[in-house]
């Protein structure tokens, strides 16, 4: 549902001069324009068309955080790149795209209502934790990566490291090096590893708050950060987020972590482009660094608001980064022993 009236700067004639270009709309008209709530590093919004509605989205080159956090507007094209791809391999698990203007640095897609697309993470707010939602999710990710690795054209059409530096491995391995000088060679080398390891086509922010879980399976939104890299980030980037949520509804935990192991168990049935104890290897290593990293990086999580919480996560993610384990069942454990103490 539109949160708010779309600022005069989104009402501008840019949008609806792409759109007329893009054969959205016709010259003369003046679609009915909303703000949708969203995520830190985009505007998006409703455009009300006689056909029906639809979404548009525009990169912003300074994200809405209290921290200087700034990133390349390019980012859009390669989201829609992504839609793209991923159309091809998993048909409903992107949006639609309905047509990109790179000159206008933004891209129209098709509007899915919440009513029958509700968002994943609202639904683990509420107490809805379906371990069958989180192996879908595990399936459709884990798809993408495999036909990714054995697509050639790939890795030069997504080489977008730059990108991925400033959006992901910056603000939050980097940042969260520079808060914690104890960790900071091993959340440096984590950063490392991860910039140099290439392997599938990475979605790079697959977190509850941009999966909806539709009627014919979850939808992956805000692939801004797409890049030819490792699938661990991916991975780990979930898998965090349903370790923190044990924290913002505890009465919930054994399901959050329930859903945390069917995750694991379902991606790694599709892991054939490298030894799944490799590619799990690289996940347990660096999700330690960032559960640290969404407590103390540029982008902590809203939810996690009490002292004794964030030292939870601090003292169980230093740990591990002090003694880097091999199998996610292990972060899975310290973490439950954390939360029942």
């Amino acid at each position: 549902m539109p949160s708010r009236e779309a600022s005069a700067t989104l009402q501008s004639d840019s949008i609806v001069g792409a759109l007329i270009r893009l054969g959205l709309c016709r010259a003369g008209d003046a679609p009915r324009i909303a703000v949708l709530s969203g995520g830190v590093s985009s505007d998006i919004v409703r455009v009300e068309l006689p056909a029906g509605p639809i979404c548009v989205k525009r990169a912003l080159a300074k994200l809405k955080v209290e921290a200087d956090w700034f990133a390349p507007i390019e980012r859009n094209a390669a989201e829609a790149a992504y839609m793209r791809y991923a159309a091809r391999v998993a048909p409903h698990a992107v949006p639609r795209l309905l047509g990109e203007d790179r000159a206008a640095g933004l891209f129209a897609m098709e509007y899915l209502p919440p009513d029958q697309y509700p968002v994943w993470k609202s639904q683990l707010r509420d107490g809805v934790v379906s371990v069958a939602a989180a192996r879908a999710v595990a399936d459709v990710l884990g798809s993408i990566h495999a036909a990714s690795a054995r697509d050639t054209a790939l890795p030069s059409q997504f080489a977008n490291d730059a990108t991925f530096h400033a959006i992901r491995l910056e603000p939050y391995l980097l940042t969260a090096a520079r808060r914690h000088p104890d960790c900071a060679a091993e959340l440096r080398a984590l950063a490392g590893v991860t910039a140099s390891t290439k392997r599938v086509l990475v979605h790079g922010d697959v977190s509850p708050k941009n999966i909806l879980i539709g009627p014919r399976g979850p939808v992956l939104l805000d692939a801004e950060c797409a890049t030819f890299g490792d699938p661990a980030f991916d991975v780990a980037f979930c898998l965090n987020h349903l370790l923190l949520k044990c924290l913002w509804r505890p009465q919930s935990a054994a399901s959050y972590l329930a859903c945390f192991d069917a995750f694991a168990a379902a991606y790694r049935a599709h892991v054939d482009w490298e030894p799944a104890s490799a590619m799990e290897q690289r996940t347990a290593r660096l999700l330690p660094g960032l559960f640290l990293a969404r407590i103390d990086g540029k982008s902590p999580v809203e939810y996690v608001t009490d002292d004794a919480d964030r030292d939870r996560v601090r003292r169980t993610a230093t740990a591990l980064l002090k003694r880097p384990p091999s199998r996610l069942a292990e972060i899975r454990a310290a973490w439950a022993r954390e939360i029942s103490a």
